[in-house]
C-alpha cells in the first residue's frame, strides 16, 4: 500500500504504466497493462488483474475499476486558488546538494482563503556534523540539533500537516529536492506528489521591477518583517505572508486557478 496519500511512486512500471494511460485517455484494460509494461504477450484476463493490483497499490494515481487500470486526477490544476489550502514551508539544511546533505530545521504554515492559520515547526538531527558556514549563516549548530528527533521521527507528523495542500516555498526547487531525497530514503522510490509554487518565479513575473527576487528583497518590498533570515520558521512565516500578497496580484490579473498560476509564472515576458 502506498505509506502516504499524497506520495507517489517513482518505479518504473508505475511510471510507464501512467505514461501508457495518458496516451490512451486515462483508461486502459488490465490485459494491455500487463502487455506492454511488464512485456507478457496476452495474459490471461484473471492473471492480469492480479499483476495489475501489486502495481496499482504502490501509487493512489492509479485504480483498477473490474478490469479496466484508470488514472486518478485529483483535479489539482483546476481547483481555484481562492478555494486551495497551500503550505508554505522552508528548510535549513548542512549545505547546498543532496546528497549528502540533509535537513535541520522545518518551518511551515498553512495559507487558507488568504489567511495564515496554522504552523508546524521543529529542527532536525541531520545526523551528519553541520559545517562552520552553515552555522555561522543559519545559527544552527551541532549542540542544537543534538537532541532533535531525526528525520524519520517527524516525517509522518509533516506529512500529514502537508496532507494534499499545494506547497509553496521561495526557491521550490531546492527545498522540494531536499523533502524528496528524505522521504525517499525512508520510502524508497516514492517522492511526495503534491502540486507546489515557487514564490522566486511568481515574484519574478509579479514584480520585475524591484531589485532582486531574494526572500529579504521581497519582504522589504511588501514591509514584512524578516528578523532571523536563514532559520526555517521566520522565513517560511515571511514568504507565507508574501506569498498572501501574491495571491491578490494574481487574482488582479485574472489569473484564479492553480493551471493558470503554473502556467504564469513560466511565461516569456
Amino acid at each position: 500500500m502506498t505509506p502516504y496519500p499524497n506520495l507517489i511512486s517513482e518505479s518504473l512500471l508505475v511510471n510507464e504504466t501512467i505514461e501508457l494511460l495518458k496516451s490512451n485517455g486515462g483508461n486502459v484494460p488490465a490485459v494491455k497493462v500487463v502487455d506492454y509494461v511488464m512485456n507478457i504477450p496476452k495474459p490471461e484476463p484473471n492473471l492480469a488483474k492480479v499483476l495489475v493490483s501489486d502495481i496499482i497499490d504502490t501509487d493512489p494515481r492509479l485504480n483498477l475499476n473490474n478490469d479496466t487500470v484508470e488514472l486518478i486526477g485529483k483535479g489539482f490544476e483546476n481547483r481555484k486558488l481562492n478555494e486551495t489550502d497551500f503550505v508554505v514551508f522552508d528548510l535549513e539544511t548542512t549545505g547546498a546538494k543532496t546528497p549528502p546533505c540533509r535537513i535541520t530545521e522545518i518551518g511551515a504554515y498553512k495559507v487558507e482563503k488568504g489567511k495564515i492559520t496554522d504552523e508546524y515547526k521543529t529542527l532536525v538531527n541531520p545526523e551528519t556534523s553541520i559545517p562552520a558556514f552553515i552555522t555561522g549563516l543559519t545559527g544552527i549548530s551541532d549542540l542544537m540539533v543534538k537532541d532533535a528527533p531525526k528525520f524519520p521521527e517527524i516525517s509522518s507528523d509533516f506529512m500529514n500537516f502537508i496532507g494534499d495542500a499545494v506547497l509553496v516555498a521561495h526557491n521550490a526547487h531546492f527545498d522540494m529536492r531536499f523533502l524528496n531525497h528524505e522521504i525517499g530514503k525512508i520510502h524508497r522510490e516514492y517522492r511526495v506528489g503534491n502540486p507546489y509554487l515557487c514564490t522566486v518565479q511568481l515574484s519574478r513575473k509579479l514584480l520585475p521591477d524591484i531589485a532582486n527576487h531574494k526572500l529579504n528583497t521581497v519582504a522589504e518590498h511588501y514591509e514584512i518583517r524578516l528578523d532571523n533570515h536563514h532559520r526555517a520558521t521566520d522565513d517560511a512565516y515571511a514568504t507565507a505572508q508574501i506569498f498572501v500578497n501574491l495571491l491578490k496580484m494574481l487574482e488582479e490579473q485574472g489569473i484564479r486557478d492553480l493551471l493558470s498560476a503554473r502556467k504564469f509564472k513560466k511565461r516569456k515576458a
